[in-house]
């Protein structure tokens, strides 16, 4: 029987009627109802689980402590991502920072994410994926057009600037508020010369990373193809993103003590937790 959705009666029951259906790419509700769970994670314990869809977004306020697990669904996903104080969103990450202050050009395990007032805002817990990029930032409207003919939020070939634009509006922030991001699963090196070598793939499915929040966060994903993807077609495929409550960090952790510069970012942060 069809349902006359021109019907408020009708539209309600059409509308009711779609409890429980499930497609690949949507949050989980309640979050501890993710099948399968993150591995160790209790149910109780989760605060966000999201498929984001090929050219899509998802944002969370999380607090101190929580854990963050990406997984590269299928192999070919691009989370790009915006990160900022989520008590005071003017501090936020500051990419050119998290790779000076730690003398390194690459990220992974073991490794910081800092902010632009010295702080570490995210660790490193675990890196399955081997390749990130902070260096070539977000795709946009005229980067997308020239790759594939059209690149705007409404049509088939969105890009990543401005679907951080949608996530961040939610949050009372808007373009301005969009700095340079970090780019997971998908990799560059830079050579000798200056060149920039991409790391593309598709790599193997199911790849990981596991982050640690340093302080309470707003997060943004876009999942949205790299800027630097030499494909004619727009090829991504799902990001899963999986959040759970955790322990703050202790002061014995190995990570907070590895270096000089890291130590003095951890304290940053808990001179701000100490009133």
């Amino acid at each position: 029987m069809t349902t006359n959705t021109a019907d408020p009666y009708g539209a309600q029951a059409h509308a009711r009627a779609m409890a429980g259906t499930r497609v690949e790419s949507m949050p989980t509700l309640p979050a501890g109802a993710a099948d399968p769970l993150p591995p160790g994670v209790a149910a109780a314990d989760m605060v966000w689980e999201e498929t984001i869809a090929p050219g899509g977004y998802g944002a969370k306020s999380l607090d101190r402590g929580a854990r963050i697990r990406l997984e590269d669904v299928a192999g070919d996903a691009c989370a790009s991502m915006l990160v900022f104080n989520a008590e005071r969103p003017i501090e936020r990450l500051n990419v050119a920072d998290t790779l000076k202050v730690q003398w390194n050009a690459y990220l992974g395990a073991g490794k910081l994410i800092l902010s632009d007032m010295g702080k570490v805002m995210l660790s490193i817990l675990d890196d399955q994926a081997g390749a990130s990029d902070a260096f070539c930032g977000a795709s946009n409207q005229a980067t997308n057009a020239a790759r594939y003919g059209v690149g705007d939020n409404w049509g088939p070939h969105p890009n990543a600037r401005d679907r951080f634009s949608l996530a961040l509006a939610k949050f009372g922030l808007g373009r301005r508020d969009i700095h340079p991001c970090i780019n997971w699963f998908k990799g560059v090196k830079i050579e000798e010369g200056g060149g920039i070598s991409p790391k593309l793939g598709p790599f193997p499915p199911g790849r990981s990373i596991t982050l640690r929040a340093e302080m309470d966060l707003i997060v943004v994903f876009a999942n949205c193809p790299h800027v630097m993807d030499p494909r004619p077609d727009y090829t991504v495929t799902p990001l899963r993103v999986s959040a759970w409550r955790g322990p703050v960090t202790p002061m014995d952790d190995p990570i907070r003590n590895a270096t000089p510069e890291g130590l003095r970012a951890f304290q940053n942060v808990e001179a701000d937790y100490s009133r």
